[in-house]
């Protein structure tokens, strides 16, 4: 009786037969990874873009109630807290504080907007300054607005 041998016919897996697994692993996650590398960014314009609709319906509110918009100076926040001077005012028009885009950066507000008498939210997207392509691209209200 052997000690420590292995019998013939013995399941075990062969230092071959590891490299072929390791080799095939490596094979499928240098094809798979660039493709959930680029859902993150994806996920966080999809965001952007939603953040923004919210935005625009909370706008809308504010000025059904108010009959103008908040100029630029008020921001977004006088949709949480009333600017001072505005009557009617009818708010918190958001449930909590003006989120931060998903890059953690505040978003840009201007009224009235360059496009006609609508105000103007922006993200900067992910590199942070105006213009861009792709995940770097400006994410703005009136590319996805209803016209009125």
């Amino acid at each position: 009786m052997k000690m420590g041998g292995r019998q013939p016919g013995a399941a075990g897996i062969t230092l071959i037969e590891m490299l072929v697994v390791l080799v095939m692993l490596s094979l499928f996650a240098a094809l798979v990874m660039p493709n959930l590398l680029k859902k993150p960014e994806q996920a966080r314009r999809a965001a952007a873009e939603v953040q923004i609709d919210a935005f625009l319906t909370a706008l809308s509110n504010y000025h059904l109630d108010t009959g103008s918009f908040p100029p630029s100076e008020a921001g977004l926040a006088a949709l949480v807290v009333n600017p001072g001077g505005v009557t009617r005012w009818n708010g918190p028009y958001l449930p909590k504080d003006v989120p931060l885009d998903p890059w953690g950066r505040v978003y840009l507000y201007k009224y009235p907007g360059g496009r006609g008498d609508l105000p103007e939210i922006t993200s900067l997207g992910a590199d942070g300054s105006p213009g861009g392509e792709g995940n770097n691209a400006d994410i703005v209200s009136w590319k996805n607005a209803p016209r009125q």
